[in-house]
């Protein structure tokens, strides 16, 4: 594991807005692992992928997760970057568990948005020491980064909606609060988003809003999402996204998350 010490101003924006962006967090020859892991997953997509953009759609939206069992360049970056020890730093946590890896792939044209959600309801844990690792392989112009609401993880759980139809499939109609106007200028000072080169991240809390556009250009992406200290099981009434079956029999509601699925990977055992 690589050795890595953030300076304490990444760290408060990060506890503050609830997003931020890391430069250069993995080196080439990772990068380079990366991306061959990413044209794995794409090669051989697992069962949980799927295409999330319409048949009208000029471009593809590709997802799929929970894919490092399997493909072991997604292992080796979750276990052995600096994505641990940052994990750490950012959540201030002493110890960090993999949750999951995500893969995103926008290809060129594609005009399919990502809209503003939280990817907190969608989740079997609670607490608040978590984050969630946006990685880029190609590079992102600043039109098509993801974007955050600064200070949207005060927490303040906002109504989840698929995204193709804008359906609550999950919760009744009114039971949680209706996503803020992003349109407004109120909120638009508070959008938070960075162009991006290949090495960089941006790292977010599970309770930050945020959304992104289409992509002109092919956008390939990882996202590695960590557990820290206070992270807890929370098997959920509805279809959580990833689902983990068969967990809620193994795991107590309420319990850490110490179970195979979601390993220790920071500090390592000597």
């Amino acid at each position: 594991m690589q050795a890595i010490r953030l300076d304490p101003e990444p760290i408060a924006s990060f506890q503050r807005d609830g997003a931020v962006v890391i430069r250069n967090a993995l080196a080439q020859d990772e990068l380079i692992t990366l991306e061959r892991g990413i044209e794995a997953n794409l090669a051989s997509p697992g069962p949980l992928a799927a295409v999330a953009s319409g048949n009208d759609d000029p471009g593809r939206f590709f997802e799929d997760f929970c894919n490092w069992q399997r493909i072991g360049e997604f292992e080796r970056i979750l276990r052995d970057s600096a994505l641990p020890a940052i994990a750490a730093q950012l959540m201030r946590s002493a110890t960090v568990r993999l949750y999951h890896d995500h893969t995103l792939v926008k290809e060129a044209a594609t005009r399919q948005p990502t809209p503003w959600h939280q990817d907190q309801p969608y989740y079997n844990v609670d607490g608040t020491q978590n984050v969630s690792f946006w990685i880029p392989v190609d590079p992102v112009p600043r039109e098509s980064t993801l974007e955050f609401l600064a200070g949207s993880h005060d927490g303040t759980w906002y109504m989840p909606r698929t995204f193709m139809n804008n359906e609550a499939k999950w919760f009744p109609e009114g039971s949680l609060a209706d996503l803020p106007d992003m349109t407004s200028a109120e909120h638009r000072t508070r959008v938070l988003g960075w162009a991006l080169q290949p090495g960089d991240l941006v790292a977010f809390h599970m309770l930050t809003l945020h959304a992104s556009a289409g992509s002109a250009s092919r956008r390939r992406v990882f996202s590695a999402r960590y557990l820290g200290d206070d992270m807890v099981h929370a098997p959920r009434a509805w279809r959580t996204s990833p689902e983990f079956p068969g967990l809620r029999e193994q795991l107590a509601a309420g319990a850490p998350m110490d179970h195979p699925l979601f390993p220790l990977v920071y500090p390592l055992a000597a």
